[in-house]
């Protein structure tokens, strides 16, 4: 089976969809097979991963209402190595829909379960809210990745998510965990980050992962030309470090139950 992982922080501008695409392209490189749900209505994991999300004629939203099957409605990045789940604007309207669907908060998660095995991770970007769509990608997930700035107000929006996830683990999916907390956009030159670092490390010991994400153009410019940053250049200091995450990642899931 996938094992099924959200990116998510109830924070905007943490890196949440960076991560999803270049963690995406790591784990492509090292030979496993990967699909991106991109959840959010901007669609910004889609562009990111180099599919045009104004020619999608299927997306996640034609899944969210069964329209369409994942299988149907999943393209190819260009050049990423995976496959996308795209979204687009029509994703906004799936809220207001789904609110009145029978299994509104588990219909990605069916949705998934009928791929079987075709994929060994499934990685789905989740918008800055606690939404229908969040709850339905963390009703699918066995686990969530936290990407975060290490800044005092980062820490705040942290307790909020860790409070969200222990309520959809208590009511709504028990598998689900916090699988580790990524340090993103680092400079190491910023003594405030070291100490909110640090800080992470003591409270959170080794659910932070040892993979650091340092601040980098070139992750920045990527999106711009529909890349992710590890295919743009893959020689800069912010794409090895996100393959070096794709591989901490593979360890972990190696050690997780079946």
């Amino acid at each position: 089976m996938s094992k099924i992982f959200c990116i998510a922080n109830q924070k905007g501008g943490v890196g949440k969809t960076t991560t999803t695409v270049n963690l995406a392209a790591g784990l492509a490189q090292l030979g496993q097979r990967v699909l991106v749900v991109d959840l959010d209505p901007q669609g910004n994991a889609t562009t990111g991963s180099g599919v045009d999300k104004r020619s999608l004629t299927l997306s996640v939203y034609d899944v969210l209402i069964e329209s369409a099957s994942v299988a149907e409605a999943r393209v190819a990045s260009p050049r990423g190595g995976f496959d996308v789940l795209g979204a687009n604007r029509e994703l906004a309207g799936a809220e207001v829909e789904l609110v009145g669907l029978e299994r509104r908060e588990k219909r990605l998660k069916l949705a998934l379960a009928a791929l079987g095995d075709e994929y060994d991770f499934v990685l789905i970007d989740c918008p800055p809210s606690l939404s229908l769509l969040t709850l339905n990608g963390l009703c699918s997930a066995h686990g969530v990745v936290v990407p975060m700035q290490c800044e005092y107000f980062a820490l705040e929006g942290l307790s909020d998510l860790v409070n969200t996830i222990k309520r959809v683990h208590a009511n709504l999916n028990p598998d689900l965990q916090i699988i580790g907390l990524l340090r993103v956009m680092f400079d190491t030159r910023i003594t405030l980050q070291q100490q909110v670092s640090e800080q992470l490390k003591s409270h959170f010991g080794d659910k932070v992962f040892n993979t650091v994400i340092p601040r980098n153009v070139r992750l920045a410019e990527a999106p711009s030309y529909g890349l992710p940053g590890v295919v743009f250049d893959p020689s800069s200091k912010g794409a090895q470090a996100f393959v070096a995450f794709a591989g901490e990642m593979i360890e972990r899931m190696r050690s997780m139950p079946a």
